[in-house]
């Protein structure tokens, strides 16, 4: 999967930023009071320059300017995945070239490897084929670099609602698809995970309101009929397309059942929940 977070996860905060400038700034004071000092006294060296000071104070202000530019009020539903990847394009072509050498280097020492590059956040088709013009490029670079022909899966992860409504089309430039049932639960319901479960969900349970936590149990009438709608027109326009699911609901026994039911390919969970997932897996596939 090509980098899905906010832009804001990889950078210094505001508060952060102002905090230190403060501090140098109150460093170049003694500094310059240390230098002043030591002039009128010729016996004492001089400690230091507030030139050096300057340049670090202009470094910081330079970051915190850039991190003031791309603030965002909510950044879970803003600059992150696909849209991050469109506006600054060196940051997915830099792990795609990643992938892409990594692959090649394997074919030279006699792996067979078929790595499969995944396109986060999606929600419509030129957003895939934009990638996908920057995966070509740097396919054909490295293929010339490394005299190997490199052979790969192009997919999206489908997380938007859009998205799922866009199947059809999305099939046309993605290999597969890989449902990101966390963020679709967040987007179908709504709700932010973290201020959800702790603030009203608990409250839900106790009142009937929702009978399962729709973050730990796959919500099949709401998530789960779009998930169902996805496939179906997803595989309207390209049969062979393989249909998977990643995210915590992919080690849920219930919520792999549902999967089995509407023709996914696969489930993908964290290393703790395989055997549970695997052994959930069988028992949907015998009960048919």
């Amino acid at each position: 999967r090509l980098l899905d977070p906010p832009i804001h996860e990889f950078l210094p905060t505001q508060k952060q930023l102002n905090y230190e400038l403060e501090q140098l700034r109150q460093l170049r004071s003694t500094v310059s009071g240390m230098n002043i000092l030591a002039e009128q006294l010729p016996e004492l060296k001089k400690i230091t320059e507030t030139r050096k000071v300057d340049e670090v104070i202009k470094q910081k202000e330079v970051m915190l300017q850039k991190v003031n530019t791309l603030h965002e009020v909510n950044p879970m539903l803003g600059h992150r995945g696909v849209r991050l990847g469109i506006t600054f394009p060196e940051i997915y072509s830099m792990q795609i070239r990643a992938i892409l050498e990594a692959t090649a280097i394997c074919i030279q020492d006699g792996v067979q490897i078929k790595p499969e590059i995944m396109v986060p956040q999606v929600s419509t088709v030129e957003e895939l084929n934009r990638i996908r013009s920057y995966v070509d490029q740097i396919q054909q670079e490295v293929e010339a670099e490394y005299q190997v022909p490199l052979h790969f899966k192009f997919g999206s992860m489908i997380e938007v609602v859009r998205a799922c409504m866009r199947a059809h089309s999305l099939a046309d430039s993605a290999e597969f698809f890989s449902f990101g049932t966390n963020d679709l639960t967040q987007g179908t319901f709504s709700f932010s995970r973290e201020d959800a479960e702790n603030k009203f969900l608990p409250m839900y349970s106790e009142k009937g309101i929702l009978h399962n936590n729709p973050f730990e149990v796959l919500d099949t009438q709401g998530v789960g009929q779009l998930m169902k709608l996805a496939v179906e027109w997803g595989r309207e326009n390209k049969p062979d397309l393989k249909v998977g699911i990643c995210g915590e609901h992919g080690g849920h026994p219930a919520s792999i059942r549902f999967c089995h039911q509407i023709g996914l390919n696969y489930v993908s969970c964290s290393a703790p929940r395989i055997p549970i997932a695997r052994l959930a897996a069988a028992h949907a596939a015998l009960s048919g």
